[in-house]
């Protein structure tokens, strides 16, 4: 690994970390219904920052977690979804170093689209349409011009996707699965593909039950209580994405004689 290809690494999880920061931005304006125009500003006293409170991840840290002048507590979100932001950035930059600059582009601006997804059904318990409807629109446009011979398997693994979580809306009317995460599975199948797809939702449910379970066991949840299933399909959607060849190869393996 040469020091150029170390140093391009390093500037773009910089780069990702201050998308990162835009992000939270956008997040918390959504939620509240507010423009992104206007400088940012503390949540709890409207104040506005200074070009040293918005150093991603390393202000949250300077300043020891609380806002520079009302010295409130500020939420350990915005640090996490900045690194995370900036990781999944690096990983996409190693993952696809050899792909078009077009390619690298489209991956963060739909893996940005699934972060906003992600922490907003994590805290509202639902998938906004501004963020999920345009991402799509966005993917199929991509698949459509610049992988067309194979949009066949693309619309296979939404299928499977969107017409699994579809049944269960249907049969549960809407008690066990929200119509939010039906229409996040088209994103999915379009990003991933087949069998991409069938990783991202093992793993989706897979975890999703395990943090299910443990909830309950610390008494944070009961067996009715409602659980986002957002944030476990796109972690599945990031990891089938990123590795879901290697996890297919993997497991059959075990089935080569």
């Amino acid at each position: 690994m040469n020091s150029n290809f170390l140093f391009s690494s390093l500037f773009i999880f910089i780069i990702g970390t201050c998308i990162g920061s835009f992000l939270n931005c956008f997040i918390y304006r959504l939620e509240h219904k507010k423009t992104l125009k206007g400088r940012s500003f503390c949540p709890q006293c409207s104040h506005q920052l200074s070009w040293k409170d918005l150093f991603p991840v390393f202000s949250f840290l300077f300043l020891k977690g609380k806002c520079r002048y009302c010295r409130k507590k500020i939420s350990i979100q915005y640090p996490l979804v900045e690194f995370f932001t900036g990781l999944i950035f690096l990983i996409i930059f190693q993952r696809f170093q050899f792909s078009s600059i077009l390619e690298i582009i489209f991956l963060f601006y739909v893996s940005s689209a699934l972060i906003i997804i992600f922490m907003y059904d994590f805290k509202k318990y639902l998938i906004p349409d501004k963020v999920l409807f345009p991402a799509i629109a966005v993917v199929f446009i991509f698949r459509l011009v610049f992988e067309f011979s194979l949009l066949s398997n693309y619309f296979l693994a939404v299928l499977i996707g969107s017409g699994f979580f579809l049944f269960i809306f249907l049969i549960s009317k809407g008690n066990w699965m929200g119509f939010g995460d039906v229409k996040l599975a088209i994103l999915m199948g379009l990003l991933v593909g087949f069998p991409n797809i069938l990783v991202a939702l093992f793993l989706a449910f897979f975890s999703g039950s395990i943090i299910g379970i443990a909830l309950m066991i610390v008494k944070r949840k009961k067996l009715k209580s409602e659980i986002p299933f957002g944030p476990f399909l796109i972690t599945g959607t990031f990891i089938a994405l990123f590795f879901g060849e290697k996890i297919i190869n993997w497991y059959t393996s075990f089935f080569v004689y």
